[in-house]
């Protein structure tokens, strides 16, 4: 009680010094903000309008490490599994904080962190911007992709990255110009600190819209036929690794995992590498199947599988 007092007051001090316009709630379950559809309350879930954002951002970022309260940063929740117990502290959710601003002549993209994927790929595509197309039906957004360093169909998103706007430990803004050595495999820079992503420019290139938007309902058509959309997943839960010889997916099948169910989640049966919430699924569900999966390939094929879902919250 002491905790959710002093979190209060904390918000109303930064109410009085700047104008808010959003949504703040207390307790509210992070199962309604994740593609998993899993997660127990968050102490408090702040969504601030579009409008509030630049000012109220950097103060709640401030005010929070000042305080040693947590902050999670929500984007699209799509690929965290949050525990049963929820998040202690604040979530920032981001999904107000979203724009595009393009350049036919120039070619490039500038995109707000709060944006959804989808959105960007298909505003693209009207205007004649070819390069994203990779990640059309990818249920993320911006800002989270460029954390994430997202990759599909053997491309990722620093394949197109021209820079990246954060506000950094500070909260100054900075831009910080696409650097090849700091980006890898589903990873980036931004993974190693405590920054807030603002936005992120993209090159592309001219292209007939008819054709980016064949390409782009190719991807979703493939995405929908592997079973992305079947039942609330957070897609891939484990990376690749070229150094097993095949995808991540097929081990798991040659280990007989596929269809294999604890609770309500299951191995899904037309994808070894994706874990469903079939049946009310709890968050410690999932993490029992991910440790099951993880140790049985260990002993069969002493593989150390990575996991690219996140663990978000307060686990036991």
């Amino acid at each position: 009680m002491m905790v959710m007092d002093t979190l209060r007051q904390i918000l109303e001090k930064i109410n009085t010094r700047v104008n808010f316009d959003g949504v703040i709630k207390f307790d509210e379950p992070m199962s309604l903000h994740t593609s998993f559809k899993i997660g127990g309350p968050a102490d408090v879930y702040i969504k601030p309008d579009k409008t509030a954002f630049s000012e109220y951002v950097p103060l709640l970022l401030k005010t929070a490490g000042e305080n040693n309260i947590p902050l999670f940063i929500l984007g699209a929740g799509a690929n965290i599994l949050v525990s049963d117990r929820g998040i202690r502290g604040i979530v920032l959710d981001t999904g107000s904080w979203k724009g595009i601003d393009y350049d036919v002549s120039e070619q490039a993209v500038k995109v707000l962190s709060g944006t959804s994927i989808d959105e960007l790929v298909d505003t693209l595509a009207d205007a004649g911007l070819s390069g994203l197309e990779f990640l059309a039906g990818m249920p993320g957004s911006a800002g989270g992709s460029v954390w994430m360093n997202a990759r599909c169909y053997e491309k990722s998103i620093s394949d197109v990255l021209i820079e990246t706007e954060i506000l950094d430990e500070e909260q100054n803004r900075m831009i910080i110009p696409f650097k090849m050595s700091d980006f890898s495999y589903k990873k980036s820079p931004f993974q190693e600190r405590n920054v807030f992503i603002l936005s992120a420019s993209f090159s592309t290139v001219k292209k007939e819209p008819e054709l980016i938007k064949k390409d782009n309902e190719c991807y979703r058509k493939d995405r929908t036929e592997k079973g992305h959309y079947s039942f609330p997943s957070a897609g891939s839960t484990f990376k690749n690794n070229h150094a097993f010889g095949e995808p991540t997916g097929k081990i798991i099948d040659k280990a007989g995992m596929k269809g294999l169910q604890i609770g309500g989640a299951q191995v899904a049966p037309w994808h070894g590498n994706i874990i469903i919430n079939k049946d009310n699924a709890r968050a410690v569900d999932v993490r029992m199947l991910i440790d099951k999966i993880t140790e049985k390939i260990r002993e069969e094929r002493g593989f150390e599988l990575e996991r690219e879902v996140l663990y978000i919250g307060e686990w036991e």
